[in-house]
């Protein structure tokens, strides 16, 4: 089985959290680490296991990765296994009244990051999943390295 962990990252968040997946996942499968921005529509049909993660950028995916799942046609990931993350502030400990209604009727990246690769054909395997930063920038909340890595076995563990 070929894996493919893309994402995109503003601040190095997001890359620090798909590393820690593929870390894993590579421990089991061939295994692509790519930014979204190096990858090509047709390239993600070249695997068997699809691992998408991006910032919340305005309540949603960023353009880079957005445009690159735009440009696969419908029902050309049927087949494919795919899971999804999104790296985010958490609304909890901004304590922004503005924010949570915003988020609330916004949401978050993984959200349409999975429903996406679902139009696409892809099958996902496990629950979107997010990793908090402390700030816009970052840094990541303590123990996110190490929840991404048991994450990624859970994948693993499904896909098998």
């Amino acid at each position: 089985m070929k894996a493919l962990v893309f994402y995109d990252s503003f601040f190095g968040n997001t890359e620090k959290i798909a590393q820690a997946v593929t870390d894993v996942i590579k421990t089991k499968y061939e295994t692509t680490l790519a930014r979204s921005n190096t990858l090509s529509p047709s390239q993600l049909s070249e695997y068997d296991l699809l691992i998408a993660g991006s910032p919340t950028r305005a309540f949603r995916p960023t353009q880079d990765i957005t445009k690159l799942l735009a440009g696969v046609p419908a029902g050309a990931l049927k087949g494919k296994k795919a899971a999804v993350f999104d790296t985010r502030v958490s609304v909890a400990e901004v304590n922004n009244k503005f924010l949570t209604f915003m988020v609330k009727l916004f949401g978050y990246a993984a959200k349409p990051l999975a429903k996406t690769l679902q139009r696409k054909g892809a099958e996902l395997v496990i629950p979107p999943e997010w990793y908090t930063v402390t700030a816009s920038e970052g840094p990541l909340k303590d123990g996110e390295l190490e929840r991404a890595a048991k994450w990624a076995a859970e994948i693993l563990a499904v896909v098998q």
